[in-house]
């Protein structure tokens, strides 16, 4: 932190309260003190202030935790979103509860699309993973009804195609075989618009009637990982993650969280296995016992 100290909205931002966007939305709207008085946009920081909001409270600087990072294989089903008027089960209604954070989802996966969720108590590191900027990419197995030519596949991946929100470019398109009228097919791209995957196949006339993500950026999804569990990186994998972003000073400032909104790729399949396993809804701080999962799930 320099000495006219950090912006008010920064330190929030990486506490995991929210996103800088939606910090400066609650300091413009006095959701927001530091030292007692009521926060204004532009305020900095010095270590040692303490900022307050939603019930929660921070001091500036002050017993830096060490950023931790949840895998999750999410089944169909449950909707990734703490708030849902249909009252529909949450990803968040399993996670392990936190003492002064909260788990931040790094990006989403709609009602019927399984697979690898990943959560961190950073909001920093969500942002650095989730940023559109940041190109991380995005792993997909799919099963669709139907079977592509090998011109459709070369003219999906040349040519890319045309959603009603912009053009949709893959990074890679695999026939990965399949029987009678389903087939499967294994997809990278670098974004993560709403439903991206689904639209894209369905604009190309081949509905998905199966979707799973098995890896978001350099973290792959365990094989032994199955659906409804969840298995926490241990420090040295954080440290990976933390490095391959370029954010190796990350911190999360004494309390607070909430929900915020990737990198350049590895070089290698090389990858480490979660060192920590729990079962969904276990209340715990850390997590204890290993986990092997036969592939590793960070690459190097």
């Amino acid at each position: 932190m320099n000495e006219q100290g950090e912006k008010l909205q920064k330190v929030m931002a990486q506490a995991g309260y929210g996103s800088r966007r939606t910090m400066e939305e609650w300091i413009a709207a006095g959701r927001v003190s530091v030292n007692g008085e009521t926060a204004t946009l532009g305020m900095r920081v010095l270590p040692g202030d303490m900022v307050k909001s939603a019930n929660r409270t921070i001091r500036v600087g002050e017993r830096a935790q060490t950023v931790r990072v949840l895998l999750y294989h999410k089944p169909e089903g449950e909707i990734v979103s703490r708030d849902d008027p249909g009252k529909r089960a949450s990803v968040f209604d399993k996670l392990p509860r936190l003492r002064g954070q909260k788990w931040i989802a790094i990006g989403r996966l709609d009602f019927n699309t399984s697979g690898l969720l990943v959560f961190t108590t950073s909001g920093t590191l969500a942002n650095r993973l989730m940023h559109p900027r940041f190109e991380v990419e995005r792993e997909y197995a799919v099963r669709v009804q139907g079977s592509m030519s090998d011109e459709q596949i070369q003219s999906t991946l040349g040519d890319g195609v045309e959603l009603e929100d912009g053009p949709v470019t893959f990074v890679k398109l695999e026939d990965h075989g399949g029987e009678g009228f389903n087939h499967w097919y294994r997809v990278i791209l670098k974004e993560g618009r709403n439903r991206i995957v689904r639209r894209t196949f369905d604009a190309l006339g081949f509905p998905v009637s199966r979707l799973i993500r098995v890896r978001f950026g350099i973290i792959n999804l365990p094989p032994r990982l199955k659906r409804g569990m969840m298995a926490e990186l241990g420090d040295g994998e954080v440290e990976q993650v933390l490095n391959w972003v370029g954010e190796t000073d990350i911190a999360v400032l004494d309390d607070g969280a909430e929900e915020s909104s990737g990198a350049e790729q590895s070089r290698n399949d090389d990858s480490l296995s979660p060192a920590t396993q729990v079962k969904p809804a276990r209340r715990v701080g850390r997590f204890g016992g290993p986990v092997r999962t036969g592939k590793s799930s960070v690459r190097r």
